[in-house]
């Protein structure tokens, strides 16, 4: 019930249009009802053989085919209105997932499959989007439709209208207890649905690996398995939903025999008219109509409630912790980083930086090496604040990353990383990504200097033609993303394995444009390739989340330690 208080707030600015939707569904439904009256007069003007009474039943027809037409036309004004409202509401929701998402920590999207989060936008949307224009006007229309025939009923006779009365119940009772039942279901099918396009989106995505590995049977078999989880969840809410529609109307169905066997006892005894009794039969119908379609479309009301709970989950999802009040901006930065005492772990029960320091003096290159997982990248994702460190600080040019604005600390550094992002667009529009008022002129220069000008000049339209990730070679997409560090033009450089995709004549000229760019500026390198970091200023290496050494390239040899046996596996 929360959740639904809460769906209704989605619906206040789109009142006006809901209102609408409404009044249609009223003329509808009240068109409906008086026609079955006007048919009840039209049988009643044909009395026998001879004996009708073609005047009344000429204007009963004229009015009739009037009703008829007026609820066609309003019959498309609520499908035209349902549907706006329901594309609004569910346009809205989007926005705030999307918003939510844009607010969550790294943390967030390391711990949640990404084809899971795509699924709440699409699937579990799109059946929301569903049910709000089916049930918009016909819980309305439905109510409408019972308070309307229920009154012309009393109108035409009483007693056969305490005898449908008796039986409405029964009817509501079954299909209240079969649809709680089925709820639990068909939240177990969202969930299902999330899942296999979580594995979907896993398995497309790195096809590459699949093949290489010839997992093909595998990743067959696994996503069998899982279909068939989701064949079976969702066969468990289908035979749930499908109890409730025929177990209405096998009591409705009783309640119209009912209402036969009582209306002709009454024509025999009372004189009532087969008009009326004709009528009021039809009204029966109308009268248990939205009983049956509120069962009917339980299906997907279910799934929308599965669909609501999934997609509210994601909305309040706890976003990354806020800047402090009154945070200060990191401006003209010059480039002092200090690690002041930090420890660090992504779980409690297992540190990873313990007790970490290190001073990275202003314009200093500073590489850090050593083997997976021993807390290289971490140490980046702490001084982005993707993470905040669980003890000590991080200083720039002395002031606690942990008082400064998020956006101007993250606007000083500029990121290449092994994993080159590109977005569908135009390569002037990738590489223009972080500095978007750089003129043409600028964006050259900066492709010029990661060496990717000459490669582009030789696409189909130059600096505007239209690229996504695959498009582009790995190369490529690397010589992109380094244009783009290049245009931004940053106080500080992050490069965690900016080169790992390029070959190494090209690496060698980019290494070059490095160190370029970072003339001046304090960076960061991480590299497995010990070769394109023998020029930096400091090497940090780094084991089990400790630094182990720290020096120049020839300093380090000269210890012959841990860097020193490092360094020669390379190259014997």
């Amino acid at each position: 019930m929360k959740q639904f208080k809460r769906f209704l707030k989605y619906t206040r600015p789109y009142r006006l249009k809901i209102i609408l939707a409404l009044l249609c569904a009223f003329v509808t439904s009240l068109a409906a009802i008086i026609s079955t009256f006007f048919s009840g007069l039209a049988i009643d003007t044909m009395i026998g053989s001879g004996a009708v009474n073609f005047a009344s039943l000429a204007r009963i027809l004229t009015a009739l085919a009037v009703i008829y037409i007026v609820s066609s036309l309003f019959q498309w004004f609520i499908s035209r209105y349902a549907n706006q409202v329901s594309y609004l509401i569910v346009r809205d929701i989007r926005r705030d997932i999307f918003a939510s998402l844009n607010r969550q920590p790294l943390s967030f999207f390391d711990g949640h499959p990404h084809g899971d989060i795509v699924s709440r936008f699409t699937n579990d949307a799109d059946s929301l989007s569903d049910a709000l224009a089916v049930s918009i006007t016909g819980f309305f229309t439905g109510i409408v439709t019972i308070i309307a025939s229920l009154i012309f009923m009393l109108f035409l006779n009483i007693p056969l209208t305490v005898t449908i009365l008796v039986v409405t119940p029964i009817c509501i009772v079954v299909a209240a207890r079969l649809t709680v039942f089925s709820q639990k279901t068909f939240r177990k099918q969202q969930q299902e649905v999330g899942n296999l396009s979580a594995y979907i989106s896993e398995n497309v995505g790195n096809q590459r690996v699949v093949k290489a590995f010839s997992r093909e049977k595998q990743a067959e078999e696994d996503f069998n398995k899982i279909s068939d989880d989701l064949y079976n969840a969702a066969s468990r809410a289908m035979f749930a939903s499908a109890l409730v529609n025929p177990t209405t109307r096998f009591v409705n169905n009783i309640g119209y025999i009912a209402v036969g066997l009582t209306g002709g006892i009454l024509a025999i005894t009372s004189g009532t008219s087969v008009g009326i009794l004709s009528s009021f039969l039809i009204y029966s119908t109308q009268f248990a109509k939205p009983f049956n379609e509120l069962s009917g479309i339980t299906n997907q009301l279910q799934t929308a409630f599965a669909s609501l709970g999934r997609i509210f989950a994601l909305i309040d999802a706890e976003p990354e912790t806020p800047d402090i009040p009154n945070a200060g901006e990191l401006s003209d930065c010059k480039g002092e980083v200090v690690f002041d005492h930090v420890s660090f772990s992504y779980t409690p029960d297992r540190p990873l930086i313990k007790d970490f320091n290190f001073k990275a003096q202003p314009g200093q290159m500073t590489a850090i090496v050593g083997p997976t997982g021993c807390g290289k990248t971490t140490l980046v994702n702490l001084l982005m604040r993707f993470y905040d460190v669980t003890s000590g600080a991080i200083l720039i040019d002395g002031k606690n990353i942990q008082n400064l604005t998020r956006d101007s600390l993250r606007r000083s550094f500029g990121m290449v990383l092994q994993d080159a992002w590109i977005f569908d667009g135009t390569i002037r529009d990738n590489i223009a990504y972080g500095n978007p008022k750089a003129s043409d002129e600028q964006i050259m220069q900066a492709a010029r200097a990661a060496y990717a000008h000459s490669f582009i000049k030789r696409m189909p339209n130059g600096y505007d033609t239209y690229i996504n990730a695959d498009t582009l070679s790995q190369g490529q997409r690397q010589l992109i993303t380094i244009a783009r560090a290049m245009l931004a033009d940053p106080a500080m450089l992050i490069l965690d394995e900016a080169t790992s995709s390029i070959d190494s004549l090209t690496e060698i000229r980019t290494q070059k444009a490095f160190l370029t760019l970072m003339d001046g500026k304090t960076s960061f390198v991480i590299a497995h390739r010990l070769s394109t970091i023998v020029t930096a200023d400091c090497i940090l290496v780094m084991k089990d989340g400790n630094i182990i050494e720290q020096g120049s390239h020839s300093k380090l040899l000269e210890k012959k330690g841990f860097y020193y046996d490092l360094y020669n596996s390379q190259f014997h």
